[in-house]
């Protein structure tokens, strides 16, 4: 295994496996590994680092703490689908109101989707498009079957940002994703078949290069979730 060139100096101020995880990070980075690449064993990275093999444990287990690698059971580790994203990195799940909790992510997302879908729009590769578009028919068949949805339906929108090529983008998903999941919660996943035509819709428009109807179709799509929680905050109020 080839010696790798990391520019961090090693402190005494933080705790040598902080350090490692440290390195090994700058290893992913470095080498643009993806979750499809394994990570080097632990006599491998020992001898790169220049450690002991429990200091690589250690930092292992800090890495895949933060979702930066996972563990497979009889394969080894690798990196994580997205490096460094937890499930709820903004703690909304401590929000003791979740119902306006998720009003106000829907008006966050009514002012940040339809851009991303506008700039999707613009900027997406035929690539980045089909990705998109077997995200989409995933989370049709989905629906169909009586699946639960909601993870695909959260990669369709990752999907749609990723066709931005914007660095920060992506990074603001856990206010998508979460929403998506406390959504489908607080309305018992009704919204259905409104999900199918939506998601097409924005689908269509970003595969077309189309910008306007990307953006218009995004905006219906949340608008028609904000109408749905609208509805459900007026039956708990009538049953009070």
């Amino acid at each position: 295994m080839e010696q790798i060139g990391f520019e961090s100096v090693r402190t005494n101020d933080i705790p040598l496996a902080e350090q490692v995880a440290a390195q090994i990070s700058e290893l992913i980075v470095e080498k643009r590994l993806t979750s499809e690449d394994k990570l080097p064993n632990e006599f491998e990275l020992a001898s790169m680092l220049n450690v002991g093999r429990g200091t690589i444990r250690e930092a292992v287990k800090l890495l895949v703490a933060r979702n930066v690698l996972i563990i497979r059971r009889g394969k080894g580790t690798y990196i994580a689908h997205h490096p460094g994203e937890i499930s709820d990195p903004l703690g909304f799940a401590y929000f003791p109101d979740q119902l306006q909790l998720g009003f106000d992510l829907l008006e966050v997302r009514l002012n940040l989707e339809p851009w991303i879908a506008r700039v999707a729009a613009e900027r997406a590769t035929d690539e980045e498009i089909a990705v998109m578009n077997q995200n989409c028919r995933t989370v049709e068949q989905d629906i169909l079957s009586g699946k639960n949805h909601l993870p695909n339906d959260t990669e369709f929108h990752i999907s749609i940002a990723n066709c931005m090529h914007n660095l920060v983008a992506p990074k603001l998903i856990p206010i998508i994703t979460y929403s998506v999941g406390l959504f489908g919660s607080l309305n018992g996943n009704t919204l259905l078949s409104e999900t199918i035509v939506g998601h097409r819709a924005i689908a269509d428009a970003i595969s077309a290069h189309d910008p306007d109807q990307a953006e218009k179709s995004m905006r219906t799509h949340i608008e028609q979730n904000l109408d749905e929680l609208k509805a459900i905050r007026q039956e708990l109020l009538e049953s009070t």
